[in-house]
């Protein structure tokens, strides 16, 4: 569904885009029906009766993660867990699942009519992008490994491209980390590799290494994306949140590209945890009024925490303080 934008309206760059819901964390690992670690990035999606599904990923306290479903009526509590694992990594049929599964990113696709789910499969070769549908999260089809490692941050577009399925998914090659885009005629064979953004080089918050956030929302002006940067420093890895917008019908071209990023940690929730200073968005739901956007995001390796933000305000932030980028500049 592509979301219709009215008229763009003037936005102070310095203006806060993204506002976090006053109960964060939303989820911890004290939530859990089961004995776990820490509960972290989800994906997110609408069910058919208007309640919000997170998928969970969760460390068990082994290190090794798996998938749980929470539900909500409102997207914000009153979250009903899954009792058990609703997904758990079964390596004997599917041996890139050895060491877990990871940070899923959930497309409803309505041709399919199922919901697909990319997520991080983890073994000795290292991180790798797997897939499974699903109509009920109770039962789920795998299609095991799309792309083979290194390969993580991946999501399906909701439909085809000139006939294709498109995957968003974020190789680590001799050249860098950055975000790439692949065709598939049936979701099990893959080409058409291209780079949609590289990551920056130097100094940039967003630079080194970039990945897909949350899918990509699809709207008159093209597909709006949220992506992670991350600047190493002194104390470690800084994982921030920024915004790129792509053209609707080749998604390899970047239409605009924020040069700060507009999502940072900042409370003790983000820069705790088991992992220092992280915001890490894998999923979000558009509200009934077509314009406030529901952010769920990972932080600190440790919850699952909630923003919101306006369509139209990242639409305006981006018109006024992006630049078009092509790969080959930086």
């Amino acid at each position: 569904m592509t979301l219709a934008i009215d008229a763009v309206e003037s936005i102070d760059a310095s203006e806060s885009l993204l506002h976090r819901h006053p109960a964060n964390p939303i989820l911890s690992s004290k939530d859990w029906p089961y004995r776990i670690n820490s509960v972290f990035n989800a994906g997110a999606t609408l069910l058919a009766d208007g309640s919000t599904l997170l998928l969970c990923r969760v460390e068990d306290r082994r290190g090794l993660s798996h998938l749980c479903a929470a539900r909500s009526a409102n997207g914000m509590n009153g979250w009903e867990i899954d009792a058990t694992p609703t997904l758990m990594p079964d390596p004997d049929k599917y041996p890139e699942e050895l060491w877990g599964i990871e940070d899923p990113r959930i497309t409803y696709v309505p041709e399919l009519k199922q919901y697909a789910v990319a997520y991080t499969a983890y073994s000795k070769g290292g991180p790798g992008v797997s897939l499974a549908l699903t109509t009920d999260f109770r039962t789920f089809e795998r299609y095991g490994f799309l792309m083979s490692p290194d390969d993580k941050d991946a999501a399906l577009l909701p439909h085809k491209i000139d006939g294709l399925w498109a995957l968003i998914h974020r190789p680590m090659t001799p050249l860098g980390a950055h975000i790439w885009v692949s065709y598939s005629p049936d979701l099990r064979h893959w080409g058409g590799h291209r780079v949609m953004m590289l990551a920056r080089k130097g100094a940039w918050w967003d630079a080194n290494k970039i990945g897909l956030s949350s899918p990509p929302i699809e709207t008159e002006r093209g597909w709006l994306m949220l992506y992670h940067g991350v600047k190493h420093t002194a104390s470690g890895s800084l994982y921030r949140v920024g915004l790129a917008l792509f053209d609707l019908l080749k998604p390899d071209v970047c239409l605009l590209r924020g040069d700060s990023w507009i999502f940072g940690p900042e409370t003790d929730y983000e820069h705790g945890g088991d992992v220092h200073d992280v915001v890490f968005p894998c999923g979000h739901t558009m509200s009934p009024d077509g314009d406030t956007i529901n952010i769920y995001y990972g932080a600190g390796d440790s919850c699952v925490a909630l923003a919101q933000a306006s369509l139209r305000s990242l639409l305006t932030w981006l018109e006024h303080n992006g630049k078009p980028c092509c790969v080959s500049s930086y």
